[in-house]
């Protein structure tokens, strides 16, 4: 997906959804359940598809969820990776980081979601600067895990 933000597409997502009869339910559907993610990177309309399967296999809503960049998120992040002192301040990783903040108030990230049987359904939408987000976070978050626990060994 080759855009800065999902926000058209998360609005083109709620008329579709209500033009089908469909509620919405705001809700995210964590790795804590048993799911199957939607597999069509090569349609950018297969969200369209993900809500008609959704509706043949009877379902009455679907769970809906969305991020935004927020500049605190921003903020927090570079701030841990000062903490940590982050292999150096000069990293790309840094760099990086704080050329997100183009992107701060942005929608980065869609799903959608239904039940069928006990297993949650999924279809997630993602912009690349989110999704490098996303990477930057859960390294600070190992890198952090990695030196509380080199903190209990001593």
């Amino acid at each position: 997906m080759q855009t800065d933000s999902l926000l058209t597409l998360k609005d083109d997502m709620i008329a579709f959804i209500e033009g089908h009869g469909m509620f919405r339910f705001k809700g995210y559907v964590d790795d804590n359940v048993p799911t199957v993610s939607w597999d069509d990177d090569e349609n950018p309309d297969s969200w369209k598809d993900f809500v008609e399967a959704a509706k043949a296999a009877g379902a009455q809503f679907l769970t809906m969820s969305d991020a935004t960049l927020e500049r605190d998120d921003l903020h927090l992040l570079t701030e841990q990776m000062e903490d940590q002192n982050y292999p150096d301040r000069d990293h790309q990783d840094m760099d990086e980081a704080e050329e997100l903040q183009k992107y701060a108030g942005k929608v980065g990230y869609v799903q959608l979601g239904f039940a069928h049987h006990g297993v949650m359904f999924l279809h997630e939408s993602a912009t690349p600067w989110y999704e490098r987000f996303q990477e930057l976070a859960e390294r600070v978050e190992t890198l952090s895990d990695i030196l509380i626990e080199d903190e209990d060994s001593e």
